[in-house]
């Protein structure tokens, strides 16, 4: 993962992490394994931070599709 990459994989996790302020940094890293890698024990171990990249901005979209329904 190159440099740019992985300033964008830290701010998107900033901004999730701004749309679910009661959940801990360890809790988001670990749910974002299940949406990465499935439920398996080694899936924060082996997630890839391109994979991690990918779960996030799928987790953002979401949460930006609720707030239009919403809305």
């Amino acid at each position: 993962m190159t440099a740019g990459d992985r300033n964008e994989l830290m701010s998107r996790l900033s901004e999730l992490q701004s749309l679910c302020p009661d959940m801990r940094l360890g809790q988001l890293i670990a749910n974002m394994a299940v949406v990465a890698r499935g439920t398996e024990p080694s899936a924060i171990w082996e997630m890839e931070d391109d994979e991690l990249l990918a779960a996030v901005m799928w987790q953002l979209e979401q949460l930006e599709g609720r707030r239009v329904e919403v809305a």
